[in-house]
C-alpha cells in the first residue's frame, strides 16, 4: 500500500490533512452556531449550509480553469492564504446581530473562494505525480493514501471543536454562543500548519505545480495523442459519472445537516459501560493503531518488522483495557462528536479495502472503477434504511421539540447512528477515492484542471440539494425524510450501472 511511491504524494497529503482538518472542526459545529447564535431555524440553517458546500466544491471548477492557465501550485498557495483570511472573521465574537450576521456570510464567501482554489488543485498535482510510466500502476493506491490523510485530519476535529468550546466555557466563562468562535480559532492554527508543511516539502512535488506556459506546453503534448472523438467520449463518461455522484453527495453530506439534527434531537445523551468508549477519539485511534499493525503482522517480511507490529497490538490492546477499567459512570455525549465516526471509519477500513480489492484484482476479477460508484451508491441507500428502522415510532421533529419541554420526548441509543455512519462510509470508499482516480485517468490531458473541477461541481449540486431532507425536518415522520434520500441513492445506482458499458469503455 505504502511501498514504492513518491514522496510528494506524503507531502500533499499532509498538507491536505492540516486544511481538512480545519474545516471539519468549523463543519462539525456549524449549523447548531447558526441555530443558536442566531435564532434560524433547521430550514435555514440548512439552507445556509447547504449553499455554503455548495460553493466550497463549485468553486474548484473555477479554481481547476484558472489552474490551467496559471498553474496548480500558484492557485494552491493563494487558496491556503484565503482560507486563513475567512477562520480568523468567523473567529471573531462579533454578537448575534446585523454586524455577526455579515461577518458569518462573508468567511463563508472567502473559505469557499479559497477551498475552491486549493482542493481541486492538490488533487490534480497528486493525480500528475503518476504520470511518470513507474508510478502509473500506484495512482489507485496513491488516491486512497490521499483520501485517508483527508480522514485522519477530520477524525480529530468535533473533538477539537467541542473540546475547545467546554475549555473557553468553563477556564473563560464565555456563553456557549461565544465558545463557538474559540472552536473556530482552532481552524486558523490548522491552516498554519497546512501552509507550514506545503512549503517545507515543496521540494518534492515543485516539478508538478505546473506554471501557466510550461503546464500547458506539457499538456498540449499529451492532448495530441488523443484523437476529437476519443476527447469526446471521455467527457461524456465523465459528464455520466458526475449525474450520478450528485445523488451520493446529497445523502452523504446529511452527516452535517439532519443526521446532526437527529444526534441532537433524538439520540440519547450520555452512554455507559463499552458503548461510552467509542465516543473517545483516543480509543478509536488505538483501534486503528490495532488494524495497521495487524496488517504489518502478516504482511511483514522480516522478524523485527513483525515483532514491532506484535508490540504496536499489546500496547494499544493494554491502552484500551486501562481506558475501560477506568470508565465511571456514563460519559456525556455532544451531537458535534458523531462526526468522528465517518473519519474514523474510512482510516481503518481503508487498508482492509484496499486488501479486498487488491485480492480481487491479483485475481483478474476487480470492478472497475465506474462498477465501484454504482455499488457505492447501493450501499449508501442501506444506510438510510438503517436510518428508516432507528426512526420507526418517533414522533415529528416538531412534536419532540414539544415533548422534550414537557418531559415526555423519547430518545434512541447512538448505534443507530454510527451503524448508519459505517454503511456510509463503505459507500464512500467505493466511490470517492476512485472517482477521483477515475477522473485523474479518464480525463484529456488539456482539461484536467477542467474536468477534476467538474467532479466537484457534481459535488456541489449534490450539497446544494442537501436542503432538501432539511426542509422536510419539521412536521413529517423521520421515516420519510429518511425513504427520499434511500429512493433517489436507488435510482442512481440504477441509471449508472444502465450505462457501465460507455463508462467502462474508457475507464
Amino acid at each position: 500500500m505504502f511501498e514504492g511511491q513518491p514522496k510528494g504524494l506524503y507531502a500533499l497529503a499532509l498538507a491536505n490533512t492540516g486544511e481538512r482538518f480545519g474545516y471539519y472542526t468549523m463543519l462539525a459545529i456549524f449549523v447548531l452556531f447558526l441555530k443558536a447564535n442566531f435564532g434560524l431555524s433547521p430550514a435555514m440553517a440548512g439552507t445556509i449550509y447547504s449553499t455554503f458546500l455548495a460553493l466550497v466544491y463549485f468553486l474548484p471548477f473555477i479554481g481547476g480553469i484558472l489552474a490551467d492557465k496559471f498553474g496548480y501550485g500558484k492557485m494552491v498557495k493563494i487558496g491556503i492564504v484565503a482560507m486563513f483570511a475567512g477562520y480568523v472573521l468567523l473567529a471573531l465574537p462579533l454578537g448575534t446581530g446585523t454586524l455577526g450576521l455579515i461577518s458569518m456570510f462573508a468567511a463563508l464567501v472567502v473559505i469557499s473562494s479559497g477551498t475552491g482554489l486549493f482542493k481541486g488543485n492538490l488533487q490534480v498535482m497528486v493525480g500528475n505525480l503518476y504520470d511518470a510510466p513507474e508510478y502509473a500502476s500506484k495512482r489507485d493506491s496513491a488516491f486512497s493514501i490521499f483520501y485517508m490523510a483527508i480522514n485522519i485530519g477530520a477524525l480529530f476535529a468535533p473533538t477539537a471543536a467541542v473540546a475547545m468550546m467546554d475549555y473557553a466555557q468553563q477556564a473563560w466563562g464565555v456563553s456557549v454562543n461565544d465558545s463557538y468562535h474559540f472552536a473556530f480559532a482552532v481552524a486558523c492554527v490548522s491552516l498554519i500548519i497546512s501552509m507550514a508543511i506545503y512549503y517545507g516539502f515543496r521540494s518534492t512535488f515543485k516539478h508538478v505545480e505546473g506554471s501557466g506556459k510550461q503546464a500547458g506546453s506539457k499538456q498540449n503534448v499529451a492532448a495530441e495523442e488523443l484523437s476529437p472523438r476519443e476527447t469526446k467520449d471521455r467527457i461524456v463518461a465523465l459528464c455520466l459519472v458526475f449525474a450520478v455522484v450528485i445523488f451520493f453527495w446529497m445523502a452523504f453530506h446529511q452527516n452535517g445537516l439532519t443526521l446532526t439534527y437527529f444526534a441532537d434531537e433524538f439520540t440519547a445523551k450520555s452512554s455507559v459501560g463499552l458503548e461510552s468508549m467509542m465516543f473517545s477519539v483516543w480509543n478509536l485511534v488505538a483501534v486503528i493503531f490495532i488494524v495497521y499493525a495487524l496488517f504489518s503482522l502478516f504482511q511483514s517480511k522480516t522478524g523485527k518488522a513483525k515483532a514491532i507490529s506484535g508490540v504496536v497490538i499489546l500496547l494499544a490492546v493494554l491502552f484500551l483495557v486501562y481506558q475501560y477499567t477506568g470508565i465511571e459512570g456514563a460519559t456525556k455525549v455532544d451531537a458535534p462528536i458523531f462526526q468522528q465516526f465517518n473519519p474514523f471509519f474510512v482510516v481503518a477500513l481503508t487498508p482492509v479495502s484496499m486488501a479486498i480489492f487488491g485480492s480481487l484484482a491479483r485475481k483478474g476479477k476487480e470492478p472497475s472503477a465506474p462498477r465501484k460508484i454504482g455499488l457505492g451508491m447501493l450501499v449508501a441507500a442501506c444506510g438510510y434504511v438503517l436510518m428508516m428502522f432507528a426512526s420507526f415510532g418517533l414522533l415529528t421533529p416538531n412534536a419532540q421539540a414539544a415533548a422534550v419541554e414537557t418531559g415526555t420526548a423519547t430518545f434512541v441509543s447512538p448505534n443507530w447512528l454510527v451503524g448508519t455512519y459505517l454503511v456510509l462510509t463503505f459507500g464512500e470508499l467505493l466511490l470517492s477515492p476512485m472517482g477521483i482516480s477515475f477522473v485523474s485517468k479518464v480525463a484529456p490531458p488539456k482539461y484536467k484542471g477542467m474536468m477534476m473541477g467538474g467532479w466537484f461541481v457534481a459535488t456541489a449540486i449534490g450539497n446544494y440539494l442537501t436542503a432538501v431532507a432539511a426542509w422536510l425536518w419539521g412536521d413529517l415522520n423521520l421515516w420519510i425524510v429518511w425513504g427520499v434520500l434511500m429512493g433517489l441513492c436507488l435510482l442512481a445506482a440504477l441509471f449508472i450501472f444502465s450505462v457501465m458499458k460507455k463508462l467502462e469503455k474508457v475507464a
